[in-house]
């Protein structure tokens, strides 16, 4: 028993030059696909073209790991153990990049694996559905910023609520002792169904020529808030 345990340790799993080539192939071929998928999953700013080829080196190098290690338990075992210590702290700008990331290491591990099938099928469906999904983005959140004089915060306030309701939520509110800024969030749905006309054919004013008729504002600001990043 003893023996057996000390020959597996020991096993080298040397392959032939030609199925290192062909792993090595079909996980550089994958890893293009993995390429092409990201291209047209992701738009604007915060596409990465320095991301999106890492996803293709990050596909061979995991091919390349799989196939030394593949059938040495004592060199997996150490391989393990050195890519414990190994801390990535790169900022991952959306949520989409860690699937790829996944994406990308399994391919690598498949191919390496020699199960090009699975690889293959599994590649399919993924790009499949970011394909389908994948320019799904979150609602931008407008922020409303009034600053005015305190006097008038009930005004202020009024006029909000008669505009959006109780749609607009009420964020932030910094006052002194003469002035008050209000911060309100709110959807661009919402933003859009206020200013169309009502029942009546009568249409509201801008907000921000509604609020300035209030008087004493020092300023009203509309900001787009995005949760991408930009690099």
């Amino acid at each position: 028993m003893r023996a057996e345990l000390l020959e597996l340790l020991e096993s080298t799993g040397q392959l032939e030059p030609r199925i290192i080539v062909l792993r090595m192939l079909m996980g550089t071929v994958i890893g293009f696909f993995i390429y092409l998928s990201y291209t047209l999953s992701h738009e604007g700013s915060i596409y990465s073209k320095k991301f999106n080829v890492s996803l293709i080196a990050l596909t061979t190098i995991t091919t390349a790991v799989m196939i030394v290690i593949g059938n040495n338990i004592a060199l997996s075992l150490g391989m393990v153990g050195a890519l414990s210590i190994v801390r990535f702290r790169t900022a991952i700008k959306d949520s989409r990049d860690t699937i790829y990331i996944f994406w990308a290491i399994v391919v690598g591990i498949c191919c390496g694996a020699g199960d090009f099938l699975v690889a293959g099928c599994g590649s399919a469906f993924t790009f499949l559905v970011l394909l389908i999904l994948g320019r799904i983005k979150n609602d931008n959140r407008l922020l409303l910023i009034i600053r005015g004089s305190r006097v008038n915060e009930e005004r202020i306030e009024a006029l909000i609520f008669q505009y959006y309701a109780r749609k607009a939520n009420l964020r932030v509110k910094n006052t002194t002792q003469n002035t008050v800024e209000l911060i309100y969030e709110l959807s661009r749905r919402t933003m859009h169904q206020a200013a169309k006309p009502k029942k009546n054919g009568s249409v509201h004013k801008s907000i921000t020529d509604a609020v300035y008729d209030i008087g004493g504002i020092e300023y009203c600001n509309l900001i787009v808030q995005n949760d991408e990043v930009s690099s």
